[in-house]
């Protein structure tokens, strides 16, 4: 027990480590965590036997369903409305032209057999979320003429097509099911997948905002049911799972209610968890052995969907629209990055077409994904500099999420006493920077008001301000000194202390109050000194 207990621990510093080397060297940190699982595997410290897939196959599959529950959640509909049509299209129609180009390139270049060739196209026919978040986020990559919004719906949308046209050809694999019987598949997974998550996103909305939470917390464990039953009533149906997650995700996220920031929290952690999960688990299951054996048509099919087949989508969907450049359609062609979500549905192929099929879908879409990741995830900055794209007046930050780095709002309150020279005057006369606002004055008879340039400030009046809080949290180091009985500090001033250069007293804590000091403040035994080390 206490072995496995420090292995894991191991694994989640080293995970850290590597969390911080793509964020300071740029490379995509998904990469390094499928790795690590790779080395854990082979070198058998964590040994997966190849009887261990169906269980893999369910516990990535349910992980995925985070991931796109999310990915649904962070897609802002105002950022995307002059994007909405050609995003709709790349993640439905793009999909499918994607996995029908690649699927009959495989067929005549490859001499694959039809459906095998065509069951690869659909498993990689989608572009990873995670992937391009993490590549434009990390480098806070703004690209011009609404790329950042168009690759976010796309890629955050268009995994339940890759999802369906994967069941479709296996179905035809295994059972030579007919023309009306796919027809059926296709309309039942994208009518029940979207009944299912605008019906369970109006359900979520509806208690949330009339019903509410009574103990703290418990917030949290609603919205992981909500998305575990956006998934499963759907399927159990016949829908697609994955796309009614997506859109309760996506409903929930452009929906107003007093929860909200504490879910974005929640399942932003949720989510790296999840992707870190997935990456390092596939890891796991790969042999170093199949990767070389398959690795010639994974670089086959990689090179032709790079060139040939997301290109061509590209340009038939989006050159009739006549505002997009050939610069910017080569770039969007280069972002079709692959990840987590085409190699899930790989080792579905796997489970679900085990002993039918001529090649090991999971370790060439494994080997896909390694070159997706490691070639184009690392010259897609460079690629966007050589096209001209690259948009530095445009905040990438904002185009995810409603709350992924944006500044929070902080409160603060100033009490005014008989020597602070606001007493008296109006709220235009005391020249506030723009950037902080009074919000909130509240009166000595405990009156509250908001308010204008001509309200009076009073004596006994307690201002509460409004400001932006400050990002750069790591760039302020806060150490804690405790005033003890023998301490020399001990009825001194501030202003006699004998601070080092850089060092500011910014806080003391004198049992519960706490202190604003100033160069008259006296030292007291018991207190509690917040330094700012600069």
């Amino acid at each position: 027990m206490s072995g496995i207990l420090i292995l894991v621990a191991v694994i989640i510093f080293i995970s850290i480590l590597l969390n911080n080397a793509s964020s300071k060297f740029g490379i995509p940190m998904l990469l390094g965590f499928m790795l690590l699982g790779i080395v854990f595997g082979s070198t058998g410290i964590l040994p997966v036997e190849e009887e261990s897939y169906n269980i893999v196959e369910r516990l990535c599959s349910a992980a995925l369903i985070f991931i796109l529950f999310y990915g649904g959640f962070g897609t802002r509909i105002k950022a995307a409305k002059n994007i909405l049509t050609e995003a709709g299209l790349l993640a439905t129609l793009g999909v499918i032209l994607t996995s029908l180009i690649t699927g009959t390139l495989c067929h005549f270049i490859l001499k694959w057999g039809w459906i095998e060739s065509l069951l690869i196209g659909s498993v990689v026919g989608s572009t990873d979320a995670a992937t391009v978040f993490s590549i434009l986020r990390g480098r806070k990559l703004g690209l011009r003429n609404y790329s950042a919004p168009l690759l976010e719906v796309e890629s955050s949308s268009n995994d339940p097509m890759s999802y369906l046209l994967t069941v479709v050809f296996l179905a035809l694999l295994k059972e030579g099911i007919g023309a009306g019987q796919v027809v059926w598949i296709f309309v039942a997974q994208v009518i029940f997948g979207v009944i299912g998550g605008i019906l369970i996103g109006k359900f979520a909305i509806w208690v949330v905002r009339k019903i509410g939470f009574a103990t703290s917390g418990f917030s949290s464990l609603f919205f992981i049911g909500v998305v575990l039953i956006s998934y499963g009533l759907p399927d159990v149906v016949g829908g697609n799972g994955y796309l009614s997650a997506y859109i309760c995700g996506m409903m929930l996220g452009n929906a107003k209610f007093r929860e909200k920031k504490e879910m974005v929290h929640f399942f932003d952690g949720i989510n790296s968890l999840m992707q870190v999960f997935i990456f390092f688990t596939i890891g796991l299951l790969a042999k170093p052995s199949s990767l070389v054996k398959e690795f010639v048509p994974a670089l086959a099919i990689f090179a032709l969907m790079s060139f040939v087949s997301r290109p061509v989508t590209i340009a038939l969907i989006l050159t009739p629209f006549r505002k997009y450049p050939l610069a910017q359609q080569i770039l969007l062609a280069f972002s079709g990055l692959k990840g987590a979500s085409s190699i899930v549905f790989a080792i579905v192929a796997t489970v679900g077409a085990s002993g039918l099929l001529t090649h090991d879908p999971f370790s060439i879409v494994l080997c896909i994904v390694l070159l997706s990741i490691s070639i184009q995830g690392g010259l897609l900055p460079f690629m966007a500099k050589v096209l001209g794209q690259v948009d530095p007046e445009v905040d990438v930050m904002k185009t995810f999420t409603d709350f992924a780095e944006e500044a929070d709002l902080q409160f603060t309150d100033l009490h005014i006493d008989a020597s602070n020279s606001w007493a008296g005057k109006t709220v235009a006369e005391l020249s506030l920077p723009k950037s902080l606002l009074i919000c909130l004055i509240r009166r000595p008879d405990g009156t509250k008001l908001v308010p204008h340039g001509k309200t009076q400030i009073l004596e006994g009046d307690n201002i509460i301000f409004c400001s932006t809080a400050y990002s750069g949290e790591s760039d302020i180091k806060i150490i804690e000194e405790d005033i003890k009985r023998d301490d020399s500090r001990i009825g001194k001033k501030v202003s006699e202390l004998d601070l080092k250069k850089g060092e500011q007293l910014l806080l003391i804590q004198r049992g519960e109050n706490n202190i604003i000091p100033y160069g008259g403040t006296v030292i007291c035994e018991g207190d509690n000194l917040m330094i700012n080390k600069g």
